[in-house]
């Protein structure tokens, strides 16, 4: 178990994605997000292996979670700086952590 001061040092942001690219170098097919998070994170780059159930032109202006406060991390030719969060359908597909209501981009989950 961890406690709630561990939870607590997990930084999980709302973001708008507000760029997507193809990224045909990732092992499994995956896009390269441009997400803002607000004036106090700014922008975040992520890659996503969200092919299956998002088109690019779907995903613009979509808010979804992510994780802003872990070290960027090497994929292949591209640095990713976010953890974009999603769950796993019943295939094992990712389906994106996102809210239901509009909410200022930047806000802190809690």
């Amino acid at each position: 178990m961890i406690s709630y001061q561990d939870f607590e040092k997990v930084d999980i942001r709302i973001g708008e994605i507000i760029k997507v690219e193809d990224f045909p170098e990732a092992r499994k097919p995956a896009y390269k997000l441009t997400i803002d998070f607000g004036t106090e994170i700014g922008i975040k780059k992520s890659s996503a292996q969200i092919t299956k159930h998002y088109s690019k032109e779907d995903l613009i202006g979509k808010l979804v979670m992510g994780v802003v406060n872990f070290p960027p991390k090497q994929i292949g030719p591209f640095v990713s700086e976010t953890l974009t969060l999603g769950l796993p359908d019943e295939n094992g597909d990712v389906v994106l952590l996102s809210p239901t209501k509009k909410v200022p981009k930047g806000g802190k989950m809690f």
